[in-house]
């Protein structure tokens, strides 16, 4: 795989952000030659990467709203270090307008796309409208916002077809959505989806799809540069979930016949030329029935961009500084060639069934290895796992020639990780890359949930 030369983009870059993504940015960095200054709050003093880091700047107490949220404290850091850029990870301000709006105006560059387009894809009402005027296919639903005419609420639904989904504007993480089953339930279910997305985001505009009954999700990943070049690094399948939060992804995603998946690709890549997109981005889509369906598009880097990582040979996070930096994609869309299958599980501070917050002590610790494993996780042992954020500690990758082999490859390495303390959900992971259904490839966004439902109800 070609890539650009080696020059230094930019000499120093904040990392707004913790955990594993705020190693893993650093170490793209100083692969590249290039200074880092990682902001943090009280809680994260003590973590490995701001240990690591080449200036470290507290940003406040631990609640995240005082600290990682907190723009101004971020901006000022990044002023009083020197820094050229802001690299803002995933989740806390990644995808929040106003934050990139004003790192570019205090004179940073933001590691990221352009204020106007994170505020175009974060609103689901505008990134549906700008998608089918892109020939990107979309779920079948509302034109637009929901009208406040109950009438006329009744009428797109019946137009839709039952079940329906109400969908919060401005929502995301799974939250923000309420799925309908009959006409009895419509108006209420409105009214209270409303008043929850105002709550939640600020925003009370909501608007209707059609609920697809068993679909996979399986997202596109999108590299594309200021110059109006992008590509496509091959798709996901992420529909091991639950409560809309992924456990497990995989790349490339088993059985989808690879004419749709270029037809799909090629048709992103084109999005994001007609958009002005910039940076790394992810379209999402619910997949049933040989057809795809745009639900959303995230302007950040993924947590699983290792699995597409693993299967390109391209540096995601290292291509995202590369963009900021105005360089031209080294590469074309006829240079990637993808090898192999990657799996990713997610590994939780979590009970493995009841996804109750585990925080505390990590009294022992030891990350596994051997063949195509890959380890991102901040933590080790006697780290203490603040109870402020996600739970998230960290994630194993496996990789093989075959998906079967990465499987087997991923057992071992699950078989081989201690982490004693506190609880994870490296057994619910251990039962999964058992399950018949898993191995066979191909489940719904639906069947983690519901195999966990009969798992309680067999008691």
């Amino acid at each position: 795989m070609p890539t650009a030369k080696q020059d230094k983009l930019f000499d120093k870059i904040l990392i707004a952000n913790r955990g594993e993504i705020a190693l893993r940015v650093q170490r793209a960095c100083r692969e590249m030659g290039i200074k880092t200054v990682v902001v943090h709050s009280e809680a994260d003093r003590d973590a490995k990467y701001v240990r690591l880091a080449d200036e470290s700047v507290c940003i406040g107490p631990p609640p995240s709203s005082h600290s990682y949220l907190n723009i101004p404290a971020i901006i000022s850091a990044s002023e009083v270090t020197d820094a050229q850029a802001i690299h803002p990870g995933y989740g806390f301000l990644s995808e929040n307008a106003d934050f990139a709006e004003k790192v570019e105006r205090s004179g940073f560059v933001f590691i990221g796309p352009r204020p106007d387009t994170i505020r175009l894809m974060g609103d689901k009402v505008s990134a549906k409208v700008a998608m089918t005027k892109a020939g990107v296919p979309c779920v079948p639903g509302s034109e637009g916002a929901l009208p406040e005419d109950p009438k006329e609420v009744v009428r797109i639904a019946r137009a839709v077809g039952y079940p329906v989904i109400i969908k919060a504007a401005g929502g995301g993480g799974g939250r923000g959505m309420r799925v309908v089953h009959t006409e009895a339930a419509l108006l209420s279910a409105v009214t209270l989806t409303r008043g929850e997305a105002q709550a939640a985001f600020g925003n009370p505009t909501v608007y209707m799809e059609k609920f697809l009954t068993t679909p996979r999700h399986i997202e596109i990943q999108v590299l594309a540069d200021e110059h109006k070049n992008a590509v496509w690094l091959g798709e996901r399948d992420c529909s091991m979930q639950r409560r809309h939060q992924k456990i497990i992804e995989e790349a490339p995603a088993p059985g989808i016949p690879p004419r749709l998946l270029t037809r799909i690709g090629d048709r992103c890549a084109e999005a994001c030329r007609k958009i002005g997109y910039r940076g790394a981005g992810t379209f999402e889509f619910l997949y049933q029935d040989d057809e795809f369906y745009f639900i959303e598009m995230n302007t950040r880097v993924q947590v699983e961009h290792p699995v597409t990582e693993a299967t390109t040979g391209i540096d995601i996070v290292q291509q995202q500084i590369r963009i900021a930096a105005g360089q031209k994609l080294a590469f074309r869309q006829r240079d990637i060639v993808r090898k192999g299958h990657a799996i990713e599980c997610r590994i939780n501070a979590e009970d493995p069934y009841t996804f109750v917050p585990s925080p505390g002590r990590i009294t022992s610790y030891h990350a596994p290895g051997g063949p195509g494993i890959r380890v991102d996780s901040h933590v080790y042992q006697n780290y203490v796992v603040p109870p402020y954020y996600d739970s998230m500690v960290g994630k194993v990758i496996a990789y093989g020639d075959t998906r079967d082999q990465a499987i087997a490859r991923m057992r071992i390495a699950l078989s081989e990780m201690v982490v004693e303390g506190i609880q994870t959900n490296i057994p619910l992971h251990q039962d999964l890359l058992i399950d018949e259904s898993f191995v066979r490839g191909g489940t719904s966004i639906h069947y983690l949930e519901e195999r966990l439902a009969k798992k309680k109800a067999a008691g």
